[in-house]
């Protein structure tokens, strides 16, 4: 999957504004005409995820053969009523056997799964704005992103 696969991950708070929207856009289109990515991963629980998955939803009529895939967290089976409601957003989703028993360490484990997944990382990270009672989920996934070489495109 990796080769034209793309995944975002961010901070569940974000400065949402029509530059950062914009330049969003630019940035997917980029990726899908230049790059030739036609897979997007998406996990949840971050404002950042929601904007993307807006966004990608929104060029996807207009680049009609990309796919948008929800990687969860949660839910290793679930129901057919379940799945149906998340094939409005996503053409598939999936669950990491890997993360099973992970407990706390859920989130974190499916966004490895997304980089390890993905050839471009699509990140919104400001170490200004990052929990300071925890260490950020976004700062764990982007510093794995640079362990393991990703093409990591940072929106800040």
């Amino acid at each position: 999957m990796c080769k034209n696969t793309c995944c975002f991950f961010g901070h569940r708070k974000i400065n949402e504004t029509e530059e950062l929207k914009s330049k969003l856009i630019e940035i997917i289109e980029r990726l899908i005409v230049d790059e030739n990515i036609d897979t997007f991963l998406f996990g949840s629980k971050s404002r950042f995820n929601s904007l993307c998955l807006e966004l990608v939803t929104e060029i996807k009529e207009k680049y009609s053969h990309i796919k948008r895939v929800y990687v969860r967290a949660e839910y290793p089976y679930i129901s057919e009523h379940y799945k149906n409601y998340l094939m409005e957003n996503y053409e598939d989703t999936y669950y990491p056997e890997k993360i099973l028993n992970s407990g706390r360490a859920a989130y974190v484990e499916r966004n490895y799964e997304m980089i390890d997944k993905s050839h471009y990382c699509v990140v919104y990270y400001e170490a200004p704005n990052a929990p300071t009672t925890r260490k950020s989920g976004a700062k764990i996934a982007l510093d794995y992103a640079i362990k393991k070489c990703k093409n990591i495109i940072s929106v800040l």
